[in-house]
């Protein structure tokens, strides 16, 4: 009798034909500017911690803490028995940074998306998704078996033209409800999207405006809350969705808006419903990072000066790279297998940073995904200019 998991091997041999194999790079110790990997230092620059929090001895010593009170596990859903002190706290702590009525803490991003989505849409809802939108966005719609509107990436013409028409006489679906759902700063481009545009036709056409804000979480806006916070939108984005594993340095996620955003995904959420909560101390180095945030404004001062040195020395160089104040720097290489083999010399070479192939990126846009965080010293990132020019 055949083995029925055998096709799997044809399937991976189809993946590796096409150059699209993916494989992971173990890192010996912890995240930081420079890490060990194969027994040599290298210099990390695809890491998302971008305020260089993940190490912070004041976010270890918050671990360690909370795990000698509470334990290293919740044991449950918060539904169940898995509700703790920390995570009230966590939602708390987040609701007065993002500076909204309320907050929910949901595993991951990707809980966080595909639950919240799931939960405010269904079969006749219109949701309107950008082009470029992350694979959690994407799949949660799915699972809402929502009807799905993609509008070219950052095209607010055509929001509105899709939005006008699902209000027009003409034939067409006559939705009981529309959802707006956009990254903020979008992962694998680092451009920002025009949310006060798309915000202003929210509010036109009465729809739900959703922002996710994994990116931009922490180093946007003048107290780091965000692309919302940047273009002033606290009153105009009812769902905010964002991170605490990237610039914060810790593990989960969150939505923040009204307490009746909150109340309903408690009852609707099946990915926070159906799932063992955060561990506490994983909350407690998440409301510490916060703190952080808040206290140490010279963090994202600077994450913004490295974000510049970098642009322009990629620019200098002959890169075709944008001046957005992101620490997402891609550098389009297109074909694939070529992408990955400037990802492996540059390893070479002591500078990792991972190549980005489809279905990540659409074909013939694979590319390297720079990041800079604050960690990193100008000494640093001016080795991996030096190293990427020796190439180019």
């Amino acid at each position: 009798m055949t083995d029925p998991i055998l096709p799997l091997r044809e399937e991976l041999d189809r993946i590796g034909g096409k150059g699209l194999l993916r494989s992971m790079h173990r890192i010996d110790g912890m995240q930081g500017p420079i890490v060990k990997m194969d027994g040599r230092d290298v210099i990390l620059m695809c890491s998302n911690n971008y305020l260089g929090l993940a190490g912070r001895t004041e976010l270890i010593e918050a671990a360690v803490s909370a795990a000698q009170k509470y334990g290293v596990g919740s044991a449950a859903s918060r539904l169940i028995s898995g509700d703790m002190a920390l995570h009230e706290r966590l939602e708390h702590d987040i609701a007065g940074f993002k500076k909204t009525e309320s907050a929910l803490v949901f595993n991951s991003g990707y809980h966080a998306n595909i639950g919240i989505i799931s939960a405010i849409a269904d079969g006749d809802t219109a949701v309107l998704s950008d082009s470029l939108n992350h694979a959690s966005i994407i799949d949660g719609v799915r699972l809402a078996r929502a009807r799905t509107f993609v509008y070219e990436h950052r095209d607010v013409g055509m929001v509105e033209d899709m939005l006008g028409s699902m209000e027009g006489k003409g034939p067409g679906f006559r939705p009981s409800r529309k959802l707006i759902v956009t990254d903020s700063v979008f992962s694998m481009d680092g451009d920002i999207a025009p949310l006060r545009e798309i915000a202003g036709l929210a509010r036109k056409y009465n729809a739900i405006l959703m922002v996710d804000e994994a990116h931009a979480t922490g180093i946007l806006g003048e107290h780091g809350r965000g692309a919302v916070e940047m273009f002033g939108l606290d009153d105009g984005v009812h769902v905010q969705m964002g991170t605490l594993g990237k610039a914060f340095g810790s593990f989960g996620a969150y939505a923040a808006g009204t307490k009746l955003l909150t109340d309903y995904l408690v009852n609707r959420a099946r990915s926070f419903i159906f799932t063992t909560s955060l561990p506490p101390a994983v909350c407690a180095v998440s409301s510490k990072a916060i703190e952080l945030v808040r206290q140490h404004p010279e963090l994202r001062k600077a994450l913004g000066d490295n974000i510049a040195f970098m642009r322009k020395g990629l620019r200098d160089i002959g890169f075709d790279v944008s001046d957005d104040p992101t620490p997402i720097i891609p550098l389009i290489i297109g074909d694939a297998e070529r992408t990955m083999q400037f990802s492996s010399s540059l390893l070479g070479k002591g500078v990792f940073v991972s190549g980005i192939r489809p279905p990540t990126v659409p074909e013939g846009t694979s590319r390297l995904r720079l990041t800079v965080t604050a960690a990193h010293t100008r000494e640093m990132l001016g080795k991996v200019l030096d190293v990427i020019r020796g190439m180019a």
